[in-house]
């Protein structure tokens, strides 16, 4: 699973990622979480996703994930943005062959 948004000081970001993995069928190894450098990276450290995989932007997650061999590469993503970001973000990740998890309408 890859998220985008949900980094510190989030309050919704936490709540897609422990949603997700109740079950123990999903797992966050990616992530876009600010556009903040440093807090993206601070943000990846709070959810143990390894610095190589925690991007400086959604558009960098799904390109470079798009390169991993499909066992690798996340299954899904999950957005985390404000509601007026939400429609890009997804648009682009179904584009890029991803599917995705989003708590409002796209609009």
């Amino acid at each position: 699973m890859g998220i985008v948004g949900g980094g510190q000081g989030s309050f919704i970001g936490r709540v897609h990622v422990t949603a997700a993995v109740l079950d123990n069928r999903a797992t966050l190894v990616a992530g876009a979480f600010s556009s903040d450098a440093a807090r993206a990276k601070a943000s990846a450290a709070d959810y143990d996703v390894p610095d190589s995989r925690a991007y400086g932007s959604w558009q960098e997650m799904l390109d470079r994930e798009q390169t991993l061999p499909v066992g690798e590469r996340i299954d899904f993503v999950t957005v985390a943005t404000p509601n007026h970001l939400h429609f890009p973000v997804a648009k682009a990740a179904v584009k890029a062959g991803f599917h995705v998890v989003c708590d409002k309408p796209l609009t």
